[in-house]
Order: structure tokens, then C-alpha cells, then sequence
């Protein structure tokens, strides 16, 4: 019997939707940056009692599953592309979508895997709670629960995404354990008919395993509490344009002591270089089917245009009205030999969205203002909670078969962009940092891929760098040169100290199993999964093998 007829068979219609191959490889078998993963089968879950009973013939029918909520981990992937010696099943678990509420006062909430950002968004605005959403750049309709399973982080005051989760509760695939839902002690021992201290206490009684949840092939999560972060009662986002490249190392000083002496203050704070800007502004000048870097006469002429610094520091304040006054005066105070800085709440600004709301002519001087400040307000919402797509036009920068339009869902696999991430931490360090933009400014050139650079300033020691390496996904050389290009970066950035907190699905696989940390995975691994059904290779290399 095949594994399709197998589930249809354990499984009522009341409980899930089974797809064969074809269905299956089609809507879930679609990557960011290789050819199509061929899927034997695929589960969407109606109801949670399904989990277990999948789970049981997975091990009794020696078949793989592969679990998701969206589905949406663009540049990451969520299905192990290469290839394996069993069927695939894919369980999709979008349909469980509920949001339960715990505590309003202190925005506690629980989400299941279904649950996106613009579903969390919608719920708040129409219950009325005065939190934000741990938005990310990914976009509204990918999942909240998905995002801090991968240790993702964003902008708003709780920047770390996992370290807001305070429970979390699983099935397990191990054959003996499979049949009841993973759950800590804390809950088990409460009585009462809420479970709240669970959902309130994060690190419960005794060993704490939820962690191991994260970044793992260890169990399938169905359900998270989180705890929001609250809307500040004053916020401002400032703008730093560094037009002097020689003044790079002042930029970082400045943020580094800005993140050490405002913590709680200020939310994440990003520096992005002159072709990241570019990537956000203007369309590519080489058409988006060439495989070629951008010239430094293109960049300059663009730029001129579009009056782009060589860096742009770009953080938030929240706070009370008068923290805000005195955290922007300190933050100006310091930038004032760095560049030109602008505040969201600022004169200038207020100026300009009055101008461009005028009734005037459409004039090329008068468009590219509208244009500038729309990207403006998109990036506050960003800061203040609202999920958009204001990032997700740059899956398309070498996309010459769909245009990104903001308008319409942008589903960045499913229109074929080309899209890998190298996401390395690094010390925050002006010289270290300076050699790692020289790094990759060499590097990704050789490979036909735009430096692009972006730090994201989590804390005032360590930064998160997100190049991300954009290429036409139906070109096989340009898909070649992709590969080859992060696979140097990853390998030469380690003997650096640059190391990726993320990888994709491709590089879990290929990862060494020899250090002590993959070995203690594998012993873990195999503890609570003998058979090795779930997710082979996640984060856990060579675990498909079976004594």
C-alpha cells in the first residue's frame, strides 16, 4: 500500500486532507533556490488528533515527515531538497490557526503554527490590545510560531523572538511517546482549569527542554505563548545618512554605545550600505535577467539620483514622551559629526508628507518624494507592529518573469524568485566589521552577486549581518554561482569568526557530524526519535542513518 493510501486509510476527513504526488510536489515542493522537491505526499491537519496517529505510521511504515506552519521560510526552505532513500510527507499544519488569549493586561497570548503575523495583527486591533506584533521583514502571512521556532528575531522592543515564548507544547515522535501530547511539568502538576502559570512562568520545573524544540528535528509544535511587547506610549525612528565612507567606524561606535546605554529603549538598529539602498529604491540597471553585478558608475549615478549615503543607520525609541525627547537630543548630540539625521516626528519630514499630499502635478521630483516617504511610513509600521511587505521586493531584484508589486501576495517561491541567505553574527567591532564589508564586497562579485549589506544591532556586542544573495532561479548557472558563492562565504567567514545562526536546509544536510555538538544532537536525536521519521537532517546531521 502507498503512503498516501496508508494515511487516507488511519486518517477521517474530519481530521485532515491527504494529496498525492502530483498536488503535493506542486504546492509544497517549491523553493527559493533550487529545482522542485519532489513530495510523496502531503497532510494538511484539521484537526490535532491526526499528529499522533501520522506519527505512529510513520513509524510502523518507515516514512518521513516533514512539518510546517506557512510554509513560507523563503531563502531557508523548508524541505530538505536533497535527496533521501524513503517517501516524504509533508504535514502541513496552516489550518490549525487559533488564537487563544491568556492575559490581556500583560499580552499574554497563545498561537498555534497556522497563525501569521497579519492573523495576530488583526486580532489585536479588533479586540483591542495595546501590543505589537513580533513582526519580521518575511511579511503578514508568514507564521509567528514558525519564526521563533527558527530563533528569528525583528525590530520592535523584543527583538529575539524565542526568548518571548515562555511555553510551548509538542508531539514527540518517538513510538512510545507519540500518543500524547509533550508538555512541562509545570503543567502537568497544575490542576486548575487554565494553565496559566505555564503559559506565564518560562522556565517551568526541572530540565528545560523546550529549547530544544527550536532550530531541531525533535518533535512537531502545535501550540506557543508569547508575551507582547506593548505599544510605547511615544515612539520616534531615526534616519542617519553617512555620506562619508571614512566615517563607517564612527557610525558603528555610535551605535554600539547607543544600544549599551539605552537597552529597553531602543529597539533593534540597522546600517545598511549604499547598494542595499539602491536595491530598495530603483529597479536594477541590468534588467533583471542578467547575472551581473552592478558597475560602481551605475551605483553613483543612482544614488546622485536618488541622494543615497554611502551608509544609513536606520533604529527606533519608545518610550515615554520625555524619555523619547531626551534619547533623541543624546542620539543627535553624538551623530552630529557622523551625517545628516532625521526623526520620524520631525519638522522636515511633516513638511514633506504635507507637500506630497497636495494636489499637484505628477512631476518626476514630486513622484520620487511620494515614493520615498510611502517606503517611510511602510518601515514605521514595520517598527510599530504592522506586518507589511516592504522587504520582499528584493526576492525579485533578478526576477525577469514577475515584477514585485506591494499591492499583490508576494509569494517569493511560488513566482520563482531566486533567493539564499548568509547570515553570519559578528563581534561589534569597527575594524572587524569593516573587514567583514571587505569580505563580502570581494567575495559575492566573483559569483555575479550584488554585495548587498545589512547589520541588524540586536545588542551592543553582537551583530547580525543578512547579505542576502538574489539570482534567477530559472537560470542553472546563475543558481550554480549562488550556491558557490555562499558555500565560500560560509566556509572562509567561519576562519574569520563570522558565524551563520542560520542555514538553510541545504547546508543543515551537508553540515560535519564529527564535533561534539552534532554527536550530542545525534544522541539526542535518536533518544527521541529511534526510528528517525521526522525531518532527517534539520539541524542534526547525518540523523537519518539507522543502526
Amino acid at each position: 500500500m502507498v503512503v498516501k493510501e496508508l494515511i487516507q486509510t488511519a486518517l477521517t476527513k474530519n481530521e485532515a486532507c491527504v494529496f498525492d504526488e502530483v498536488h503535493a510536489s506542486q504546492e509544497y515542493g517549491k523553493t527559493t533556490f533550487s529545482s522542485n522537491v519532489s513530495i510523496d505526499c502531503a497532510v494538511q491537519i484539521l484537526n490535532e488528533s491526526a499528529i499522533p496517529k501520522l506519527l505512529k505510521l510513520a513509524n510502523e511504515h518507515q516514512f518521513y515527515l516533514y512539518p510546517i506552519s506557512t510554509g513560507n521560510n523563503w531563502g531557508y526552505g523548508s524541505i530538505q531538497s536533497t535527496p533521501i532513500d524513503g517517501p516524504r510527507v509533508v504535514v502541513d499544519l496552516g489550518q490549525l490557526n487559533a488564537i487563544i488569549p491568556n492575559n490581556k493586561k500583560a499580552g499574554l497570548i497563545t498561537v498555534q503554527p497556522g497563525v501569521t503575523q497579519q492573523d495576530l495583527y488583526d486580532f489585536l486591533q479588533q479586540n483591542d490590545w495595546p501590543f505589537m506584533v513580533p513582526v519580521t521583514g518575511a511579511g503578514p502571512n508568514c507564521s509567528i510560531l514558525a519564526n521563533a521556532l527558527e530563533r528569528g528575531y525583528g525590530i520592535t522592543p523584543r527583538t529575539d523572538h524565542f526568548a518571548a515564548v515562555n511555553a510551548l507544547k509538542a508531539y514527540l515522535p518517538h513510538p512510545d511517546l507519540c500518543h500524547s501530547k509533550f508538555e512541562s511539568a509545570v503543567s502537568a502538576l497544575d490542576s486548575s482549569s487554565n494553565d496559566y502559570i505555564d503559559k506565564t512562568f518560562k522556565w517551568g520545573l526541572g530540565p528545560y527542554i523546550d529549547g530544544l524544540f527550536t532550530q531541531s528535528n525533535f518533535g512537531i509544535v502545535t501550540e506557543m505563548t508569547i508575551r507582547l511587547a506593548p505599544k510605547p506610549a511615544h515612539f520616534s525612528a531615526f534616519y542617519l545618512q553617512v555620506f562619508d565612507a571614512n566615517n563607517f567606524s564612527e557610525a558603528v561606535t555610535l551605535i554600539e554605545e547607543t544600544l549599551l546605554e539605552s537597552e529597553g529603549i531602543i529597539g533593534s538598529i540597522n546600517l545598511m550600505d549604499r547598494r542595499r539602498l539602491v536595491s530598495m529604491v530603483a529597479q536594477n540597471p541590468n534588467g533583471q535577467s542578467q547575472h551581473t553585478v552592478m558597475t560602481d558608475a551605475q551605483i553613483e549615478t543612482i544614488a546622485k539620483d536618488q541622494r543615497l549615503p554611502q551608509w544609513m543607520i536606520v533604529g527606533t525609541i519608545y518610550g515615554s514622551k520625555k524619555v523619547v525627547a531626551a534619547t533623541q537630543a543624546q542620539f543627535k548630540k553624538r551623530a552630529k559629526h557622523i551625517g545628516q539625521l532625521n526623526f520620524s516626528n520631525s519638522w522636515l519630514i511633516n513638511f514633506a508628507k504635507f507637500i506630497a499630499d497636495l494636489p499637484l502635478p505628477s512631476l518626476a521630483a514630486i513622484d520620487k518624494i511620494r515614493a520615498q516617504l510611502r517606503t517611510l511610513d511602510e518601515g514605521i509600521d514595520i517598527m510599530l507592529g504592522k506586518p507589511n511587505q516592504v522587504a520582499l521586493p528584493l526576492a525579485y531584484w533578478r526576477n525577469p518573469r514577475v515584477a514585485a508589486n506591494k499591492e499583490q501576495r508576494l509569494l517569493p517561491d511560488k513566482d520563482r524568485c531566486g533567493l539564499l541567505w548568509y547570515a553570519p553574527l559578528i563581534k561589534m567591532s569597527p575594524q572587524v566589521l569593516s573587514d567583514f564589508v571587505a569580505f563580502v564586497r570581494q567575495t559575492t562579485p566573483k559569483y555575479g552577486i550584488e554585495p548587498l549589506v545589512t547589520f541588524t544591532n540586536l545588542k551592543h556586542d553582537c551583530i547580525d549581518s543578512t547579505v542576502p544573495l538574489v539570482f534567477d532561479l530559472e537560470n542553472p548557472e546563475a543558481v550554480a554561482a549562488a550556491h558557490q558563492c555562499l558555500e565560500e562565504l560560509f566556509t572562509e567567514g567561519c576562519k574569520k569568526g563570522y558565524v551563520p545562526y542560520r542555514i538553510n536546509t541545504h547546508q543543515q544536510a551537508k553540515l560535519s557530524a564529527d564535533g561534539i555538538f552534532w554527536q550530542t544532537t545525534k544522541v539526542l536525536k535518536q533518544a527521541i526519535d529511534p526510528n528517525g521519521i521526522l525531518a532527517p537532517n534539520r539541524y542534526n546531521p547525518q540523523a537519518q542513518n539507522r543502526d
